[in-house]
């Protein structure tokens, strides 16, 4: 009999150009008037942080900018941040800009809220009460953290990325306005496109809801395939594969734009439900040591997963043939399974995502310890629909090398 599942998202979504616009009126419902504000130096200058802001003018709003937001943002920077804010007492904090900015607003949202210290709460379903009210607004299409349950930073002592996952982390509002992606360049359109195509396909090849399974004593966001998870994941792999080359290509084409946010927003609330495993698993080591950005590392990996999990999802991966529309009704299952691999690679390859993980600077030797740390990630290695083993994880690096 097929377990329960549950789906959750951000309190409100906002979806569409000119969205941010919302900001006041969404704080003034959330009953907050002094508003912490994480971006980054690059936002500043390209004239977005202040065309944010511009509607609280008006207001009785204060406002206090923390403008040091950096991509894969440590864990020394979150702890400065966080001591900051706790100065200014924010009664809610928002987020701008991409993934690692949204990331580092839930994390500082939890301790101010929570107490202690981030390290706490590092780990599945460790938050043990809600946030300070947080608001995101993402400038990338890929992440899908503005409705997420996840933040992801990193500990540059051990060299690996680290997570702190809880219901209580999903912001109270998502404006997600695809004018504020129009500005990014094309290597970040390309990075956080091929992260929200990782996302949906992560969550699309996860393990069935009814085979998940933790021990009675153990807590996790994550619930394996289910129907809603696959209705977004589809969407959105869908809308990546029409969208992401023309927003890549064609950076002021709106239509494009609207469509790769349309696209991680769904990717996002896809995984945050569903799960993520593999990828991201052996994403992490990487990322941790070369400095990757996390796109570029879960996009340059996808492909020889998918292979990896051939065997088990055949026939989710001929769907995502079909949802990228690269084969007709003709190809027999085990071809289109193949097809839907290609069509990664080939889209990979033509928004410039490196295709091997020596392009990174990763060496042979630096594999098998990138091996054991993935393995240890155990909420992500039981996402798979295959059983994985340390030397599993090993090939594949081998492979990818």
């Amino acid at each position: 009999m097929p377990a329960t599942w549950k789906f959750q998202s951000a309190g409100s979504l906002i979806f569409g150009p000119g969205a941010s616009e919302q900001l006041a009126a969404q704080a003034e419902l959330l009953g907050a008037s002094r508003l912490w504000l994480i971006a980054d130096q690059n936002l500043a200058q390209a004239g977005i942080v202040e065309r944010v802001l511009a509607p609280l003018k008006q207001t009785s709003h204060r406002v206090e900018s923390f403008l040091d937001g950096e991509p894969e943002p440590s864990i020394a920077t979150a702890e400065a941040c966080i001591k900051k804010a706790r100065a200014f007492a924010p009664d809610a904090v928002v987020g701008l800009g991409g993934g690692s900015n949204l990331d580092l607003a839930k994390i500082v949202a939890l301790v101010l809220a929570q107490g202690g210290t981030l390290r706490d709460y590092l780990g599945d379903c460790r938050v043990p009460g809600p946030t300070l009210p947080s608001i995101s607004l993402p400038t990338t299409a890929g992440t899908g953290s503005e409705v997420s349950c996840a933040a992801v930073l990193t500990d540059t002592e051990n060299h690996i990325k680290v997570s702190t996952l809880s219901p209580h982390l999903r912001p109270e509002v998502a404006l997600v306005d695809p004018l504020l992606t129009v500005s990014c360049p094309p290597k970040v359109t390309a990075d956080s496109g091929i992260d929200a195509l990782t996302h949906a396909i992560e969550a699309y090849l996860a393990v069935d809801n009814e085979k998940f399974s933790v021990s009675p004593d153990e807590k996790t966001v994550y619930q394996g395939r289910n129907p809603l998870g696959n209705l977004f994941a589809e969407r959105a792999i869908a809308l990546v594969a029409e969208h992401l080359p023309t927003a890549f290509e064609e950076p002021e084409n709106h239509a494009a734009r609207e469509g790769m946010a349309l696209a991680a927003t769904l990717g996002g609330l896809a995984f945050s439900n569903v799960g993520v495993g593999l990828v991201h698993a052996m994403e992490y080591p990487v990322g941790g040591a070369v400095h990757c950005s996390h796109g570029a590392g879960n996009g340059l990996l996808l492909p020889f997963v998918m292979r990896f999990l051939a065997e088990s999802r055949q026939a989710a991966l001929a769907e995502i043939a079909k949802l990228m529309q690269v084969i007709t009704t003709e190809s027999s299952e085990a071809e289109a399974a193949e097809s839907g691999i290609r069509a990664v690679e080939e889209l990979r390859a033509r928004i410039g995502i490196p295709e091997k993980l020596s392009d990174l600077g990763v060496t042979s030797e630096q594999l098998p310890g990138f091996a054991e740390k993935a393995f240890a990630i155990k909420r992500l290695m039981r996402m798979s629909p295959r059983p994985v083993v340390r030397q599993d994880i090993l090939n594949i690096y081998e492979a990818a090398l």
